[in-house]
């Protein structure tokens, strides 16, 4: 073994109090690092899952219509006021061929055309609005996964049927075999079987979505052969806002992510990752200053030896070595039983820490990037906490420290 190692090693076991301590701060340090941030990505997967369980990652639909304005010959705008245009229901252009196209996009997993438009259900005297949710039911369910959410029926959308929330059942006094009315924006009709009631979790969907099939949303919607949006889904909800980006540049059509339209979700995630970042910062310059204040004392406990060390003729290189070498064993020796201490405190949360639901918040596994990020930022932390008391060491002059040492 090299001499540097083996002075570091000697070093270490002459002070087992101060080196006990110091390996106990650091593994705590990196095991609350590991615990902190599987916590954190745990509760926004968590509530990610939850919000976006009903919606899709990326929604595509046709441009809103714009205004034409009024020119003069020489291509200046006469106009002194635009009205804006009332926005009407219409089919994506071509939407078969984007809908061919879309599936080989980066990170597209699932894709799903809808005509959805408003509408009014009626039951007897009862009447409600409602949206009209035409879709093709096994890709929809990928998208918004309807049957895992069934509280009645079947999930089973042929002609003339249809699932509605529990909310607006409710509301229509209806159950699953009663036929409801739904009558379109555009003035038509028709009559439907309820095969299904499901929850959502949202009342306002639960009191208002009809999903039927997508023959039937066309006709009801005077959309004969189109569609108003293909939804999609993505394998990284926060590469969504790229994807649509990136669609909505490709295609020249409206493409909007969830990003956009849940602003205050993504703050909060965005909040919450500031936060995990700034204990973390903290908590390595706790360890830093613990393994640093440790070496310093080494320093000037061993200040005879370096100065021996130095007068048979050791490099000054080799003496900063020596304490460098500390540091790394202090902060890998801090990782290694740190990632198990920080094994131990999720597989115990994953029992201890349950959602409403009854299921955990966390999954009980770690990531390996997280153990690797640990690992690397506790041994970065000791080499650069070991520099300050290094170079002081290197710097001893052998006389002085062997006289006053």
């Amino acid at each position: 073994m090299p001499f540097e190692w083996v002075l570091a090693l000697r070093f270490l076991r002459e002070g087992r109090m101060q080196t006990a301590l110091i390996m106990a701060g650091t593994t705590v340090g990196v095991a609350v690092i590991i615990f902190i941030t599987a916590l954190v990505n745990g509760l926004q997967a968590s509530l990610a899952t939850r919000t976006l369980s009903t919606q899709a990652h990326v929604t595509v639909r046709a441009p809103d219509d714009a205004p034409t304005p009024v020119l003069d010959r020489s291509g200046r705008a006469v106009a002194s006021h635009v009205e804006p245009r009332v926005q009407r229901l219409r089919s994506i252009d071509q939407w078969e061929r984007v809908f061919r196209e879309l599936p080989s996009q980066a990170h597209v997993v699932d894709i799903s055309p809808i005509a959805t438009g408003s509408g009014f259900a009626f039951r007897g005297n009862a009447s409600k609005s409602v949206a009209i949710l035409g879709v093709m039911p096994e890709r929809y369910d990928r998208i918004v996964k309807v049957a895992d959410k069934l509280t009645a029926g079947h999930y089973r959308i042929g002609p003339g049927e249809a699932l509605i929330g529990i909310e607006l059942a409710k509301d229509l006094g209806a159950a699953v075999g009663d036929r409801i009315r739904v009558l379109s924006s555009e003035n038509r009709e028709d009559v439907f079987r309820i095969t299904g009631l499901f929850d959502l979790g949202v009342k306002d969907l639960n009191r208002r979505w009809v999903i039927m099939p997508l023959r039937s949303g066309q006709s009801l919607l005077n959309l004969p052969g189109g569609v108003t949006h293909i939804d999609l889904t993505v394998d990284d909800i926060f590469v969504a806002e790229a994807v649509a980006g990136r669609i909505a540049s490709q295609t020249g059509l409206t493409a909007e992510s969830w990003m956009a339209v849940n602003t205050q979700l993504l703050t909060a995630f965005k909040n919450q990752t500031m936060t995990t970042r700034t204990v973390r910062l903290f908590l390595v310059l706790i360890v830093a200053l613990g393994i640093a204040s440790v070496l310093v004392v080494s320093v000037v406990q061993k200040q005879r030896e370096i100065g021996i060390l130095r007068a048979m003729g050791a490099s000054p290189r080799r003496i900063m070595q020596v304490f460098l070498i500390q540091g790394g064993i202090v902060g890998g020796t801090g990782a290694l039983l740190g990632s198990g201490l920080a094994s131990v405190m999720v597989y115990a949360a994953s029992f201890a820490l349950r959602q409403d639901d009854g299921s955990p918040l966390l999954s009980g596994g770690i990531e390996l990037s997280y153990y690797l990020t640990a690992a690397l930022v506790a041994v970065f932390t000791g080499l650069l906490a070991a520099v300050a008391p290094a170079r002081r060491a290197a710097r001893m002059d052998p006389v002085e420290a062997i006289r006053y040492g």
